[in-house]
């Protein structure tokens, strides 16, 4: 059950301190190796479809199994000689494998920027956590863009790392986010990386198949209890989470859009091209800058209430394996 309060305290910790920008995390770490590792590749196989999509192969094969026997290794090695030194790296990687303060204050200083009616700001701070092109987008199309990046992000943000966490401990979850940075990085269907980044994507839709539903399906609840629309949030995942072009980032997008009663999704454009994507939800009403203040508490809420359903089904589970194995 350590495993389980290291869990706890890295949640809490990212709650209370976010992520520190002079702490070094293990995802800029992994970040950095794969810039590496893809120049080595590139060089290594034939400039050609087949030879960048076994370059691609290659890189999400090694880094998250080495992430996983690295981690696990200094977890396990470390519990076998004293429980509670063994708790200190379960600790800091459950902090860091999280993002629920960071996503929050990032968004806020987009809100921040349009309540003071700086749009050039606040484009500013949304391009820190879109993958769009920001230019251009107007008062609606920058909460749109934020709102948008919390419901997502809130899923391999949030529930997915608490997912694995519960699952196999801090070891998993910082495979997933290893999984989730070689997508952030190369799973993107640009003529640079559409062979290369191929299995970063496809791996990367596998990781996040189960959680991104149980999180739709807690942002539902949370709707509730944040007094938004909760029935709508249940429609509108039920109707549109399939129109998204990513299998998983539809779920939480479509159960925001509808708790809030606005658009979300439409045409975005992506490293200067217009891509066409359908829009999600019922135009109820106009977006508004608050929207990115009520995404903001669903995202909080719903990563609580999977903790605390996740949490306690760990421990029902561990005291029915003690009552049949002793």
């Amino acid at each position: 059950m350590t495993f389980l309060l290291a869990v706890l305290a890295g949640y809490l910790l990212d709650i209370l301190i976010g992520d520190p920008a002079w702490f070094p995390h293990p995802v800029r770490i992994i970040g950095w190796w794969a810039s590496r590792m893809e120049k080595r590749l590139r060089a290594k196989y034939p400039d050609d479809r087949e030879g960048q999509m076994k370059a691609g192969r290659r890189m999400v094969i090694v880094i998250p199994l080495v992430t996983f026997l690295v981690s696990g290794g200094i977890c396990w090695g470390l519990y076998a000689y004293d429980h509670l030194i063994g708790m200190i790296p379960q600790v800091l990687w459950c902090w860091q494998c999280l993002a629920s303060r960071d996503l929050a204050k990032h968004s806020k200083n987009v809100w921040f920027a349009l309540e003071e009616g700086d749009l050039f700001e606040a484009q500013e701070a949304v391009g820190e956590i879109v993958g769009r092109d920001v230019d251009g987008l107007d008062e609606a199309g920058v909460t749109r863009a934020t709102v948008e990046t919390v419901a997502e992000s809130s899923s391999d943000g949030v529930i997915a790392p608490l997912f694995y966490m519960l699952f196999a401990g801090a070891p998993l979850a910082l495979t997933y986010k290893a999984i989730n940075t070689l997508d952030s990085m190369f799973g993107y269907k640009t003529p640079e990386y559409r062979y290369f980044g191929f299995y970063a994507a496809k791996l990367d839709d596998l990781a996040n198949l189960i959680p991104s539903r149980l999180a739709a399906r807690f942002w539902i609840v949370a709707a509730f209890f944040t007094r938004n629309d909760w029935r709508g949030a249940r429609d509108i995942w039920k109707r549109d989470r399939s129109k998204h072009p990513s299998p998983n980032a539809g779920q939480c997008e479509a159960a925001c859009a509808g708790a809030l009663g606005v658009w979300l999704g439409g045409p975005s454009r992506y490293f200067g091209h217009l891509v066409k994507k359908p829009y999600i939800g019922d135009n109820l009403r106009d977006i508004e800058n608050d929207d990115i203040l009520r995404a903001n508490r669903m995202m909080y809420v719903s990563g609580f209430l999977y903790l605390l359903a996740g949490g306690l089904l760990c421990t029902l589970l561990y005291f029915l394996m003690v009552l049949i194995f002793y």
